[in-house]
């Protein structure tokens, strides 16, 4: 798991998907509350789910979520809507699916800890499900305010501090470094 207030919690689970990948391993990302186009490493995804690795490593995403981005002002958007909970709903379902199946060996959820912490979805079937996966199936879970009994299902919660940061100083999210 990679929570905390700091940045490099996706990034973190982007650099070990990428790990598997190269190791044969089949991955899956969910994105949760992560709608819209301007994730740019989606674009990569994209383009990787279509190539034939020699190790044989697989990949596949699903983003679930409303863009929270506003596209005139570039500001993102605070609050959750009931959109917001259908979405999250939605990405559960999917990751159910994804995790039961059984032919995954890395599931991400990313942002999973953030949209339990909102009260997009209930702590309780995310609980579940983490305890029902698969034995050999490593999950990572990401974002801030990772909820209690989700810190103790973990094998593994590394916590990223934010000790300084540029958005502080009005510096603004930067293409292809931030998103």
């Amino acid at each position: 798991m990679f929570t905390g207030d700091g940045k490099g919690k996706t990034t973190a689970a982007l650099g070990t998907t990428i790990r598997a990948l190269a190791k044969g391993k089949k991955v899956a990302i969910v994105y949760f509350d992560k709608g819209g186009t301007h994730y740019s490493e989606r674009e990569f995804l994209d383009w990787l789910k279509d190539q034939k690795y020699p190790s044989g490593g697989e990949i596949t995403f699903v983003a679930t979520g409303l863009d929270r981005i506003d596209p005139e002002t570039g500001r993102f958007r605070f609050g959750v809507l009931s959109e917001d909970r259908a979405e999250a709903e939605r990405g559960l379902t999917a990751a159910a699916k994804i995790i039961q199946s059984g032919e995954y060996d890395l599931v991400v959820l990313d942002e999973i800890n953030v949209t339990v912490s909102l009260g997009m979805l209930d702590a309780g079937p995310v609980v579940k499900l983490l305890k029902d996966k698969p034995k050999n199936l490593e999950i990572i879970c990401t974002g801030r305010n990772a909820p209690p009994e989700i810190i103790e299902l973990a094998d593994l919660v590394t916590e990223m501090k934010a000790v300084k940061h540029y958005l502080a100083k009005g510096v603004p999210a930067r293409e292809g470094l931030d998103y």
